[in-house]
Formats: structure tokens, C-alpha cells, sequence
């Protein structure tokens, strides 16, 4: 299986999201083709919302940036994994705006999924989308349930699903075991 991770621990973060990531990378590295990649060390702009990408140059941004890195990559894997800390209940800024340039995989076509109106897929298949989310002092319940909402409607706008959402807080063997059990 081709994991991809996406790290969107920003720079001087004082948790340990990364260190419990690695772990993870190592675990999984014995079965699969993982390949991670840290937003605080990619050059990746804001979306403006111009919609080139529909329009002008349909499926690619045109901002040449990372982006397009992470746009290939996302595509062609099995899974990805969204890596996380909660920063006033909310994922990072830098998981927010690479999850906002991922829009160019999507058709600016719409049609009706369960009741609901969505972008049409530009591909025939997508990956399946994994949460590890690092837990801030106060999260609650109502956290994790604002969260989990919020990433099931971005895995909806592209095509796919969440097959998890685990904290950093669990042993490293729920997360493999999550990601290996289909």
C-alpha cells in the first residue's frame, strides 16, 4: 500500500506529534511504501480562490509551488495520512491551507451524492484518508466531534473517506493496526 503523510505540525510547536510520527513512519515502512512530507518545510500558497484550476489550467494550480507535490502524491496513494496538532480546536493553519489546494482533483461540475450537491471526481480513484491528531490540554468530547465533523465533510469534497481518527495519545499499534486492517 502506498501511504502518503502529511505533517502540518507548524515550527516551534512544543508537543511531540513529531517524534510519535516518526514511529509510525518506521512501523509502517516494514510493509509499505510510506512517504511523509512536513508543510512547515514547503512553500505552499494560500488559495485565492481564482479557480484556474477549473478553468484555465483544468487539474493543476496555477501557482507553481509545492502544492503540486502534494496534489500528485495525494492522488496516487492508497492512503493518506493527516498529521495534526489541535491548535484552538482546530487543525494547523498549514493542514488547513494544503487541504484548501487540493481542489484542482476535483471537476468544478456538480451533481447530487446522497441528498447533497458535490463536485464531480476528475479521477477514478482517490485515496482513503487517515487523522492522527495531537490532543491540546483542553480538548473535550465536543472537540473531537467539532474535528471529526470537519474533516468528514473535507473527505466528501474529495472524494473520499476517513477510515480513522486516532489521537497521539494511543499506542503506536492502534494507529498500524488501524491503517493495515481495512
Amino acid at each position: 500500500m502506498k501511504i502518503t503523510v502529511i505533517n502540518g505540525t507548524p515550527e516551534n510547536h512544543s508537543g511531540s506529534l513529531d517524534e510519535y510520527l516518526d514511529r509510525i513512519i518506521c512501523s509502517l515502512q516494514k510493509d509499505h511504501e510510506v512517504r511523509q512530507y512536513s508543510l512547515r518545510e514547503m512553500k505552499i500558497r494560500p488559495c485565492t480562490g481564482c479557480f484556474h484550476c477549473w478553468i484555465k489550467t483544468p487539474g493543476t494550480c496555477s501557482f507553481k509551488d509545492e502544492s503540486q507535490v502534494l496534489c500528485r502524491e495525494y492522488i496516487s496513494s492508497d492512503l493518506v495520512l493527516y498529521a495534526s496538532p489541535l491548535i484552538m480546536g482546530y487543525p494547523s493553519a498549514l493542514m488547513k491551507n494544503a487541504m484548501d489546494r487540493m481542489i484542482p482533483l476535483i471537476h468544478p461540475y456538480l451533481e447530487d451524492i446522497s441528498g447533497e450537491v458535490h463536485h464531480k471526481k476528475r479521477y477514478k480513484s482517490y485515496p482513503e484518508l487517515g487523522l492522527l491528531l495531537e490532543k491540546e490540554e483542553d480538548t473535550d468530547r465536543e472537540d473531537t466531534a467539532i474535528v471529526s465533523d470537519l474533516f468528514e465533510r473535507a473527505a466528501i469534497n474529495v472524494m473520499s473517506r476517513i477510515r480513522f481518527m486516532i489521537f497521539s495519545d494511543s499506542p503506536i499499534e492502534e494507529v498500524s493496526g488501524a491503517i493495515n486492517n481495512n
